[in-house]
């Protein structure tokens, strides 16, 4: 093989290497700041378990809401059809924030309660996240399943 050509193949085998070497840094680099989205059944059911962070998506349980006295501590319920998750939170809540209000929870578990970083109250009674609408329509889907079973075999 001639110099000039061994010169040309050694420069693109260090572009190659280059390129991929970039590619695998930034996707390591975007996988680490992904959040995943999670109802408090699919929490409840190990569907989160190998996320140190992820999303808690559903709807504060009525009268659920304790806030501290003496610091912003509060701590509620988001439940969905099938699941009730406690969580905590310290900080100011948004303002469209209270009982049967759909809210986003980013945070992780402690033990079985999710300690929350950020919470974020829904803005609008039609709007819904894609992926929390699809995941608690599986879950209600699910839950008819289960009760059409019940009810035909307790004859009803």
């Amino acid at each position: 093989m001639n110099p000039t050509r061994k010169r040309r193949l050694t420069v693109v085998l260090l572009v190659v290497v280059a390129a991929v070497a970039a590619v695998g840094l930034a996707v390591f680099a975007l996988q680490q700041n992904m959040n995943y989205l999670f109802t408090p059944s699919q929490v409840q059911g190990g569907q989160a378990t190998q996320y140190k962070s992820f999303r808690l998506g559903g709807m504060v349980k009525a009268g659920s809401v304790q806030r501290a006295s003496d610091s912003l501590k509060v701590s509620f319920i988001v439940v969905d059809a099938d699941g009730a998750m406690p969580v905590e939170y310290n900080g100011i809540l948004p303002d469209l924030f209270r009982d049967n209000q759909s809210v986003i929870a980013t945070g992780s578990m402690d033990g079985a309660r999710f300690v929350a970083s950020e919470v974020l109250a829904k803005h609008d009674e039609t709007y819904m996240p894609k992926e929390l609408k699809d995941a608690m329509a599986k879950a209600h889907k699910n839950k008819a399943i289960v009760d059409e079973k019940a009810e035909t075999e307790t004859g009803k």
